[in-house]
Formats: structure tokens, C-alpha cells, sequence
């Protein structure tokens, strides 16, 4: 509390994406992509305290496989976290966002330039804590050996 009144937390803006690969059941008045984001939602909800609050706006990607990072929704998302209107990414789970550990790694790397934290819901992935930083840092080390030990193959392929 300040001589003024209490202090309230910094709000955050709460970015919610949903993905499932294929369209079946997405007609019905009670989907997966529903479900997913009332799962957010709820987690989003016992952050109040916090200044979490989820924004209106749906980033849902119906019927688009997480193979690739070629997706309408997803694209939205980023260009909304380019222009610093998301302060936090959740989803259900992280292979949501991304079954592929070179473009997961990507996209964080690009939350992370833009001080946007990620949230998977039912993993416990939380990147605006200590322990969700370590980890983001220990995936994103290995990603980083990974690909280094693509190059070096490649070179060596090129040279023989």
C-alpha cells in the first residue's frame, strides 16, 4: 500500500491460442479450441492477482497441423506480438503452439526479444518465473547444439 492507495499489479495482457489439426468437430457448438481456451481462461482467471487478464481477441487455428509454423492465427499472434500489444502467450499445452522443437525454440526466442512470457497451461511451463526460464534456457541450449551439429554435418557432407 502507498500513501496514495494500494498498489495494483502491472497488468498483463493475456494472449490466448488455441490449435487443433483437424476440422472434424469443429462445427459442433462445443469444441476442442473451446475447450483449450476455457482451460486458459480459468488458469488466467487465478492469476487476477497478478494483473492477468485475458484479451478478447481468439488466436484459433482450426483444422492447421503443428507440424508447421505456417498458420493464420499463429501469424496474428506474432504480428500482435511484434507491435507489443501481448504481454503473455497461454496455451493448453505446448505442443499447441508447436510439435517442432526448431520452431518452438524459434518462437520463443522471439517472445523472449519482445519480453513476451509463455504459459502451457497443463505442463507447468511458465517462463515469467525462475524455474521457467532455466528450463526455456536449457531448451533452448539444446536446440542451439543441435543445430550446430546439423551445420558441422552438412560441411562435412559438402566436403566429401
Amino acid at each position: 500500500m502507498t500513501e496514495s492507495g494500494p498498489v495494483t499489479a502491472r497488468r498483463i495482457r493475456c494472449a490466448i491460442y488455441t490449435r487443433k489439426s483437424t476440422e472434424e468437430g469443429l462445427e459442433q457448438q462445443f469444441n476442442s479450441l473451446q475447450a483449450q481456451r476455457e482451460s486458459a481462461e480459468a488458469y488466467i482467471l487465478s492469476q487476477k492477482q497478478n494483473g492477468w487478464r485475458a484479451l478478447a481477441r481468439a488466436y484459433n487455428d482450426g483444422g492447421y497441423s503443428g507440424a508447421s509454423i505456417e498458420r493464420p492465427a499463429l501469424a496474428q499472434l506474432l504480428f500482435d506480438v511484434e507491435a507489443d500489444r501481448i504481454d503473455c502467450v497461454v496455451v493448453y499445452k505446448v505442443d499447441r503452439l508447436s510439435r517442432s522443437l526448431l520452431d518452438f525454440t524459434r518462437l520463443l526466442s522471439l517472445f523472449d526479444k519482445r519480453g513476451v512470457s509463455f504459459v502451457s497451461v497443463t505442463q507447468d511451463f511458465n517462463t515469467s518465473t525462475s524455474m521457467g526460464r532455466l528450463t526455456l534456457n536449457i531448451l533452448l541450449s539444446f536446440a542451439h547444439y543441435a543445430g550446430r551439429a546439423i551445420m558441422q554435418s552438412q560441411r562435412i557432407q559438402v566436403a566429401l
